[in-house]
């Protein structure tokens, strides 16, 4: 499966349908998702359950995690279904929180399906900014409040409340939260960071209008579910982490917002525990712990992704020439008898594929062209011949 290619969703779709279920319930899920760091807004790695050929970049983690908390969001609620059902779902919800609108070249380039339109709509809410320019070399950072769509689509499958409200008032108590945590620390600078990235991945509630008079809490006991007051604690938890100790300003504020989530202490230190055993193991992978400037940081990011690249089309390109030798048979034998109806399909399908393979060589042998063919590959994802295509389900 590759989350940057066309037809990754339909992809997943297969994938979750020939797997025995991997979480019992919604906390399994919780719990794994924290893990590969979604729930605090870093993409670290995806469910074990789902496997990939080549390693993955920071946002195409995130659009895996993302799909795969949906999926099992609803089936939890709804009962396993019929996939095409689930993803009709998905883009209901997201056309009724007034971000579902695509543009007419989008679906120009994506298809007409509502498999290809989802796929866009999820690149859209990954990136918090950033051109299509920016995105091919892995230069925009990634939406830090993700979570916060899964938590509001099962309040959408529930069908109990008005989804937008409850979304801008699930990103009110989060960025609250977060800001009045951080006013619990002494010494916070670098955590500002922190805040900076939670206030840009915001995107029911506008800032500039938001109240920090700490009128929230009174919201925590009655305006949520258990879920929801889960995430709140983890949220402030990630945001105390850095100094691996506890003062006692800031004890009172996590003690006294886990009374308000109805929470014990021991469950509180738990929590504080996982996220400052989390970040210590993964600082050197977490973009905005790194005080690195932008060039650097663009450089990186375009290298990582040129490489990644690199990689992963080696191993296609052997495999192509292979499957064009077993064409060259073929069309040898066709000189001296008649071809079978497989073997005709066989012909036709492997001649596309050299014609596909050479505008995308081409590029290759370009002046810049490992930089070029980024950008085409985004842009036209069936440029490259079946053998580049980690999507591609075969037919039984």
């Amino acid at each position: 499966m590759n989350p940057s290619a066309s037809g990754w969703i339909n992809k997943f779709g297969h994938l979750v349908s020939d797997n025995v279920a991997p979480y019992d319930d919604f906390f399994g899920l919780y719990k794994d998702l924290k893990i590969n760091g979604f729930i605090y807004g870093v993409h670290l790695n995806i469910p074990t359950f789902l496997e990939v050929e080549h390693s993955l970049s920071e946002d195409e983690i995130a659009k895996i995690n993302l799909l795969t908390a949906l999926y099992f969001t609803y089936t939890f609620e709804k009962g396993k279904t019929d996939f095409t059902k689930f993803v009709d779902t998905v883009f209901a919800f997201y056309q009724s929180l007034n971000i579902g609108s695509i543009s007419f070249l989008q679906k120009i380039l994506s298809g007409s399906k509502t498999e290809d339109q989802l796929e866009k709509l999820i690149d859209s809410r990954i990136y918090l900014s950033g051109n299509t320019f920016n995105r091919a070399f892995g230069n925009s950072l990634t939406n830090s409040l993700l979570y916060v769509d899964v938590l509001i689509f099962m309040t959408y499958v529930k069908a109990k409340k008005s989804v937008v409200q409850h979304a801008q008032l699930l990103e009110y108590v989060t960025i609250n939260i977060a800001y009045n945590a951080l006013n619990a620390k002494e010494g916070h600078e670098n955590d500002e960071k922190l805040i900076q990235l939670l206030g840009s991945s915001l995107s029911f509630l506008d800032l500039d209008t938001a109240k920090f008079d700490g009128s929230y809490r009174n919201l925590l006991k009655t305006d949520f579910n258990d879920y929801e007051k889960r995430y709140f604690m983890d949220m402030a938890c990630l945001t105390i982490w850095e100094d691996k100790s506890l003062d006692y300003t800031e004890s009172d504020y996590i003690f006294g917002l886990g009374t308000d989530l109805g929470m014990t202490q021991k469950e509180v230190k738990k929590e504080l525990e996982f996220v400052m055993d989390f970040f210590e193991k993964n600082r050197e992978k977490i973009v905005y712990l790194n005080d690195k400037n932008l060039a650097v940081q663009f450089y990186e990011g375009m290298s990582k992704n040129v490489s990644k690249l690199i990689l992963r089309n080696s191993k296609r390109l052997k495999k192509e020439l292979v499957e064009s030798r077993e064409l060259v048979a073929l069309l040898s034998k066709s000189t001296v008898k008649d071809l079978s109806a497989e073997e005709k399909k066989k012909v036709q399908n492997q001649l596309l594929d050299i014609f596909k393979s050479i505008p995308s060589l081409a590029i290759f042998m370009l002046p810049g062209g490992a930089v070029l063919l980024p950008i085409f590959i985004k842009l036209i994802p069936k440029l490259l011949p079946s053998a580049f295509d980690d999507n591609r389900i075969e037919e039984k």
